[in-house]
């Protein structure tokens, strides 16, 4: 049980830690670098962070990479609870 408990708090800290890679992608074309440079940083962000959400969501398991898998999604962010619990029974 404590190997997987680990490997859940692992997955979680890999899926937040995915976020400032995304939230940096808007700032790289503001940047004063050359063009060259900031198309490699996006790139170069947009795969690290899409690597760390997936590793993570590999590492906690199918169930909870569902549930943290929803709380990204921005259709999801201003529902209400009530319509969370009528779609899951």
């Amino acid at each position: 049980m404590k190997k997987k408990n680990w490997q859940i708090k692992l997955g979680i800290f890999l899926m937040v830690l995915c976020i400032p890679f995304f939230l940096i992608l808007p700032v790289i074309p503001f940047m004063e670098l050359e063009a060259k440079t900031k198309i490699t940083l996006s790139t170069i962000s947009l795969i690290i962070g899409e690597v760390l959400f997936w590793g993570g969501g590999v590492l906690v398991g199918k169930e909870l990479f569902i549930k943290y898998k929803s709380y990204f999604n921005p259709k999801n962010w201003f529902k209400k609870k009530q319509e969370d619990e009528q779609i899951n029974k």
